[in-house]
């Protein structure tokens, strides 16, 4: 995602599956209660966006006598594919990142214990396995310096995009391999239905993105870093699918604004879950972890670290949120068991509509 930071993966995820399916059952002749206590280690498999505190991870280790080791496995869509493809063998202990466009593929496909934290201030979900951890909404984002530089105005809208003054401008994101890309098309299936769009729907409203020339990134940061031009890595596009929270962190020197701007109207609210694989050889330290996830101390780095919203709402934010970083306040809403009934085929239709 556009806030968050870029991890290099310890290697490539072909290269891991053998190794990592080992972390998470026990080796022949271990005990298989030496997990029991808590302690030990827990492998933690992420998406490439995940990010904490040194101190702060530090202390779980300290309290708890659990040591964490992360892996990441690629973006969330590529997260939950692994989880999937790996179920009975699993990469690791707990996951965290998969999302509610994703979530009820991982959940109904038996690879996470059924294991929530007791009264959890994050709250409940609907998703069996799965304890939310943060939120935040995806939108379209536009490099503000871009257009006054060349005298145009902004997009507002979703229809706005495909005016023919924005053509060759926008960057969107393959929802069969990106979260963010599939929170978009689910903006635009909330927007737009079967029949909006002057009675295209949400399809017609694809094509006509493509006829505007738009173009598609496999991932976020290919997106944003690669084509965007409000990216600072040589973009060129200045329309692409982010976050809300974006704007934050592209702040002029005396950070009286931003260089960046989330069209609030574009956007669709994404949860991220964490939950307990199943066949961990350490569940106890597996659920302590999960516990510690929604504990107001991770909670409260969450914004800094991955640049989401914590799923806690009493959990103090940065004071520049309120000002740059703000949540939708009607986000497009999709209901998660249509998107579990139609998610495949939504993403076939996609491809046929942009080509991809």
């Amino acid at each position: 995602m556009a806030t968050r930071r870029r991890l290099a993966m310890t290697a490539a995820v072909a290269a891991l599956l053998p190794v990592l399916g080992a972390c998470g059952t026990a080796a022949p002749g271990a005990d298989p209660t030496s997990g029991a206590s808590g302690a030990g280690t827990v492998t933690l498999v992420t998406h490439d966006s995940w990010a904490v505190s040194d101190d702060v991870i530090a202390k779980f280790e300290a309290d708890s006598g659990v040591t964490v080791k992360q892996v990441a496995v690629g973006d969330a869509g590529t997260l939950a594919n692994q989880l999937v493809l790996t179920q009975g063998s699993p990469l690791g202990d707990v996951v965290f990142g998969i999302d509610n466009t994703f979530a009820s593929r991982v959940a109904d496909a038996g690879v996470l214990e059924d294991y929530s934290p007791a009264g959890a201030a994050t709250g409940e979900s609907p998703f069996a396995g799965l304890t939310p951890i943060d939120q935040g909404d995806v939108c379209v984002n536009v490099d503000t310096a871009w257009f006054d530089a060349h005298g145009l105005a902004e997009p507002v809208t979703l229809e706005d995009l495909a005016k023919p003054e924005y053509r060759d401008l926008m960057v969107a994101l393959n929802p069969a391999s990106s979260s963010p890309g599939m929170a978009f098309l689910l903006a635009t299936v909330g927007a737009f239905g079967v029949d909006g769009f002057d009675g295209q729907g949400w399809t017609g409203y694809w094509s006509a993105l493509k006829a505007n020339g738009l173009t598609v990134a496999e991932s976020w940061s290919d997106g944003y870093y690669s084509e965007f031009s409000g990216g600072g890595e040589g973009g060129t596009r200045p329309i692409v699918v982010s976050y809300s929270t974006s704007p934050a962190f592209t702040l002029t020197e005396d950070g009286s604004a931003t260089t960046t701007r989330a069209l609030l109207d574009t956007c669709f609210r994404q949860v991220e879950y964490a939950g307990v694989l199943a066949g961990t050889a350490n569940p106890a330290g597996a659920r302590a972890l999960v516990d510690f996830l929604t504990s107001e101390t991770f909670q409260a780095d969450i914004p800094g670290q991955m640049y989401m919203y914590p799923a806690d709402p009493d959990v103090a934010l940065p004071a520049d949120w309120v000002k740059f970083a703000p949540l939708a306040p009607h986000p497009f809403e999709v209901a998660p068991d249509q998107i579990t009934a139609h998610r495949e085929a939504w993403v076939d239709a996609w491809t046929e509509a942009v080509g991809a």
